[in-house]
C-alpha cells in the first residue's frame, strides 16, 4: 500500500518542495495551504490532496487531517514546514507581533501534531518531521523573536521524541542554513523608533550575510530530499542539519567554549 504524508505550509518554498518529491516518491500526499483556490498544479496530480489548512485556525486543522483520513486511509508521515520569520528589535515588538509568531511557528505546529497523533498511534507507527532552523540553535541579534519560537521546535521536538519512542512514532527535525525561498520575500521587520537601536540594526543586516558568504547554500530541493530521508530512514536520529552555513553555526556553538562562541557571534555582527 502506498504511504500517506501530510505537509503543512505547500504553497510555496521547502514545503512545496517537499510534496513533489514525495509525490515524485510514489507517496500520496495531503498538500495543505491557506488559500488552496489558488493552486493550479498539485490539483492536477493523482494521489495528491489539496486542502486548506491555517495553522491559526483549528477547524481547518481538523478538517484537513480528517478528510485526508477519509481520502487515504491513513497519514503515515506528517512535516511541519509551515512558518514564518519576524526580525528587528525585540524591545519595539508589540505583544501582538509576539503571539502571532508564535502561533505561527510553535502552537500551530503543537496542535497539527495532536491532530494526526491518534492515528499514528492506533497503528503503532508513524514519523513526525518538524522544520526548524540553523535559529534553533543559535541566536543572532535582532532574530530574538524567530530565533526563541525555533528554540522552542527543537525542545518540544526532542522532549515528544523520548515520549513517542516507545510507541514507535520517530520525532525528526530538520535545521536548514539560509537558503533561497520566497521566506525571505515574506520576512516581517518589527518597525523601530528607538533610536540608539538604529545604528546596531542597520549593521547586523549588512553583516548578516558575510561569515557564511563564501560557502555553498542548500537548494530547496536538497532540503526536501533531507526530509525525504528524515522521514524513511528509520534510525534513531533527530537532527538534521542542511547546508554548509547551518553546520558553520552549529559548528561555533557546540565545539568551542561558552566565551569563544558568544565573542563570536559578536564579533561577526555587533563590533
Amino acid at each position: 500500500m502506498k504511504k500517506t504524508v501530510l505537509i503543512t505550509g505547500t504553497a510555496s518554498g521547502f514545503g512545496r518542495a517537499t510534496a513533489s518529491l514525495f509525490h515524485r516518491k510514489g507517496w500520496n500526499v495531503i498538500a495543505t495551504m491557506r488559500s488552496p483556490e489558488k493552486e493550479q498544479e498539485f490539483t492536477k496530480w493523482e494521489n495528491v490532496l489539496v486542502t486548506r489548512l491555517d495553522v491559526q485556525d483549528e477547524a481547518s486543522i481538523k478538517q484537513a487531517v480528517q478528510l485526508g483520513k477519509e481520502t487515504f486511509g491513513t497519514i503515515d508521515v506528517l512535516v511541519n514546514n509551515a512558518g514564518y520569520g519576524l526580525m528587528g528589535v525585540f524591545e519595539s515588538a508589540t505583544r501582538e507581533q509576539i503571539q502571532n509568531q508564535f502561533e505561527v511557528n510553535v502552537f500551530g505546529m503543537m496542535q497539527v501534531t495532536q491532530a494526526v497523533l491518534p492515528m499514528m498511534r492506533q497503528k503503532g507507527q508513524g514519523v513526525i518531521v518538524n522544520l526548524s532552523s540553523f535559529g534553533g540553535i543559535v541566536g543572532l541579534p535582532f532574530t530574538s523573536l524567530y530565533a526563541s519560537s525555533k528554540f522552542a521546535v527543537e525542545g518540544f521536538s526532542e522532549a515528544l521524541s523520548h515520549e513517542l519512542s516507545q510507541l514507535h512514532i520517530a520525532v525528526k527535525i530538520i535545521e536548514p542554513g539560509g537558503v533561497h525561498t520566497n521566506f525571505r520575500n515574506g520576512l516581517d521587520v518589527v518597525k523601530n523608533d528607538i533610536e540608539v537601536y538604529n545604528p546596531l540594526q542597520a549593521a547586523f543586516f549588512e553583516r548578516y550575510g558575510k561569515p557564511t558568504e563564501a560557502l555553498p547554500k542548500a537548494t530547496p530541493e536538497e532540503v526536501a530530499e533531507t526530509i525525504f530521508t528524515a522521514a524513511t530512514d528509520g534510525s534513531n536520529r533527530l537532527r538534521y542539519l542542511v547546508g554548509e552555513d547551518a553546520q558553520f553555526y552549529a559548528d561555533i556553538k557546540l565545539k568551542n567554549t561558552e566565551e569563544t562562541f558568544v565573542q563570536s557571534i559578536r564579533d561577526f555582527f555587533v563590533k
